[in-house]
């Protein structure tokens, strides 16, 4: 089964853009929201556009490392990291709402397609790639959700 080309969920969010964006920009804490991705280490600390990260992700005992670089960083809009092994790109976007709330949508695109070592190893060992993918789906939902309770925390 081929690779879908977009895997996207979003979440309404009772905290501004402000509240939101300062959560999804701390990728050092990512490892708290995603069940996948397990911890990302910012190469030179700094998260703005262009910074690339090294990012540990697991499923159950399987543990391997990606590498990305933010494409884009537009403060309180839009987050967008590429994965340098398989081409894809993770984007968080943000919504200002009326009443001080936010949308934020979590994607994953393919936008050439993802590459033919990382579907062989989905194959292999990550369970198949519509398995995966379902896991993703998932595992989105997880991430919008987590921070989403982050944010009502910080915005009390």
């Amino acid at each position: 089964m081929p690779n879908r080309s977009l895997i996207e969920s979003s979440v309404e969010i009772d905290a501004p853009p402000s509240v939101v964006w300062s959560i999804v920009s701390d990728l050092k804490r990512m490892g708290e929201w995603s069940p996948q991705c397990r911890r990302m280490i910012i190469r030179g600390g700094v998260v703005r556009q262009g910074a690339r990260t090294i990012n540990i992700n697991r499923q159950g005992w399987k543990v391997w490392p990606t590498r990305s670089y933010v494409k884009v960083f537009e403060p309180e809009h839009e987050l967008a990291l590429k994965i340098a092994e398989n081409g894809t790109v993770w984007t968080y976007r943000l919504e200002a709402l009326d009443g001080d709330r936010t949308r934020l949508t979590e994607s994953r695109t393919a936008p050439n397609g993802v590459s033919s070592l990382s579907n062989l190893l989905t194959k292999h060992v990550l369970g198949g790639t519509e398995t995966f993918e379902d896991e993703l789906e998932q595992g989105i939902q997880q991430t919008l959700q987590r921070i989403k309770a982050e944010a009502g925390v910080r915005a009390a």
